[in-house]
């Protein structure tokens, strides 16, 4: 490709309404641009990297023997109503009306298409297993869309589903889905892990993330330097408390008069905070629930919504702690007057001896409180706070909190949607069995991003080969001056695609720093500058975009350095 001959538009400004990196970078680099918030455009530049990541990804996905098909991104309504999901989903998906007043939605996902494919296609077990694959654009309408093409409403996105006669055959395409998303992101050169996670509202059995490691993450990734153990912060899980010690204190009042949290408490009897007990007040679908967590600890919002019972729980108002404690918030505790109130305790608080709890009323919090003796011993006792990072991980090692951009993600859905859609096949002895179904997601629009996160300076980006959108780029010094120097990049050009080397010609004919400018903002691998001063000893410029200066090479060891 001949610069000369493409349309390139950088610039050297920062865009005042970009917050991140990859966001700031696309824009200066002319990869893409905003049409209206959360869309855009991608230049000729931008589809680059693009298709460069989605050939890798349809290459891996072939060779894992998924097959590609194309779904219509509009879906009609009535698919989402048999999976229930058409009201659950909520305000992410945007739905439309068309001429005849028919409803439907621009799919954030293709559950229900392809399970409705899979159903008028798929009648014997003898046609199982498969697994279909797309690479389609989705939509979904985030309230705050943000960094760039990070989380934009429209984004371009392999979505796979896999049907199973059995629940043996969905974990072992699931076994083969995540091996497929290694090497993907392996042979895109990005530094990642692969964590448990939360189903969230695509639902099922199991699920893992796939996070590109980066400062700039949404995601609070736990991991453990002892083994390969990694998980979202939303359900990762620290070794299990240590046996509770015997009581040493006699319960006793504390007058705290002003002292509402378990931080002032602490601070005002000397003692550390992980001694005092949070309790949560909440309401749950059988009534008024305390949920009880160490001071230093927080409530996991997704991990007690897990306990029975907790599902679709609200915090309680301050006029209903009122009527269930008799007490306002700040001093409230699990000794409570009503024998309708349910405590769910942190395994950690279950662990406790001699702890601090409020007491009830106005004023006052109970010091030296203990189970069994005190108060009851609790009701529920479970995960439910997030872990921080130095906790003790169950593999003896250390828990350590990263950031991460998540890039993919797979689910065993297990029978969700082939049960809620009627979806049956034959099995061996001539019954109808509702297929297994699995879930395969990789957000190819923002692995591009994402690569930016981890891989940038402060000229520009600095691609992994395997994304860049040129391997090389032959810079050319004053062509128009001397026509041998540009025959010279002519014949170096030509041969390095001959070659088979994705190589781009700087034939614009800017100055040296402008030129050298853009090639770093680019993020080229490999920069090679032909000029008269060198042509005169034999030599061509040569620096690695990471390389933190130039070397100058003979044609021989050029050619060696660029791997032909």
């Amino acid at each position: 490709m001949r610069l000369s001959r493409f349309h390139l538009h950088t610039t050297r400004e920062t865009p005042a309404d970009a917050e991140v990196a990859s966001h700031r970078l696309m824009l200066r680099a002319g990869m893409i641009r905003r049409l209206a918030a959360g869309l855009y455009t991608w230049s000729p530049l931008g589809l680059r990297v693009l298709r460069k990541v989605e050939a890798i990804v349809r290459e891996e996905m072939n060779a894992a023997g998924a097959i590609e098909m194309l779904m219509p991104s509009v879906q009609p309504r009535e698919l989402w109503e048999e999976s229930g999901r058409w009201d659950v989903f909520g305000g992410q998906l945007l739905k439309l009306q068309d001429r005849k007043e028919a409803w439907y939605c621009v799919g954030p996902t293709h559950e229900e298409v392809i399970t409705d494919f899979a159903r008028n296609e798929l009648s014997s077990y003898k046609q199982l297993p498969v697994n279909f694959y797309q690479i389609q654009t989705k939509f979904r309408d985030e309230i705050r869309p943000r960094f760039g093409v990070m989380r934009a409403r429209e984004f371009l996105m392999k979505d796979a589903y896999s049907f199973h006669l059995d629940d043996a055959g969905l974990a072992a395409e699931y076994a083969n889905m995540h091996a497929a998303y290694t090497r993907i992101f392996t042979r895109l050169g990005l530094r990642f892990r692969a964590v448990q996670a939360d189903t969230g509202a695509i639902g099922g059995d199991a699920s893992q993330e796939f996070h590109v490691m980066a400062d700039s993450g949404e995601d609070a990734i736990a991991f453990s330097d002892a083994s390969d153990y990694a998980a979202n912060v939303e359900t990762a899980t620290a070794a299990e408390p240590p046996p509770r010690p015997a009581a040493a204190e006699q319960m006793r009042h504390v007058d705290t008069p002003v002292q509402k949290t378990c931080r002032e408490v602490a601070e005002l009897l000397g003692i550390g905070l992980e001694r005092t007990v949070k309790s949560v007040a909440v309401m749950a679908a059988d009534g008024f629930v305390l949920v009880l967590v160490r001071g230093d600890h927080d409530v996991n919002d997704i991990k007690l919504a897990r306990v029975p019972g907790m599902a679709g729980y609200r915090m309680a108002t301050e006029a209903e702690i009122v009527e269930y404690l008799g007490c306002e918030p700040g001093f409230i505790g699990p000794l409570a007057p009503r024998r309708d109130i349910r405590v769910v305790a942190d395994r950690e608080v279950a662990a406790m001896a001699d702890f601090v709890v409020g007491a009830n009323r106005a004023g006052q919090h109970l010091a030296g409180v203990n189970w069994g003796r005190d108060l009851p011993e609790p009701e529920v006792v479970a995960d439910v706070r997030s872990v921080l990072d130095g906790d003790r991980a169950a593999d003896g090692g250390t828990l350590r909190i990263a950031r991460g951009i998540e890039v993919g993600h797979i689910f065993q859905l297990g029978r969700k949607y082939s049960q809620a859609m009627g979806f049956t096949v034959l099995d061996e002895k001539g019954g109808h069995a509702h297929p297994a179904m699995g879930c395969y997601g990789i957000g190819v629009s923002r692995i591009v991003a994402a690569a930016i996160e981890q891989n940038h300076d402060g000229a520009g980006i600095i691609w992994p080969e395997a994304m860049a959108p040129w391997r090389v780029a032959v810079c050319v010094i004053n062509p128009k001056k001397d026509p041998g120097v540009d025959a010279a990049a002519q014949a170096l050009y030509a041969e390095l695609c001959a070659a088979g080397v994705d190589t781009v010609l700087d034939d614009r004919g800017l100055r040296p720093g402008p030129m050298f400018a853009d090639m770093e903002l680019l993020g080229i691998p490999h920069r090679v500058v032909v000029s008269e001063r060198g042509l005169a000893t034999g030599t061509f410029e040569y620096r690695a975009r990471s390389a933190d200066a130039a070397e100058q090479l003979e044609r021989a060891a050029l050619l060696e350095k660029l791997g032909i």
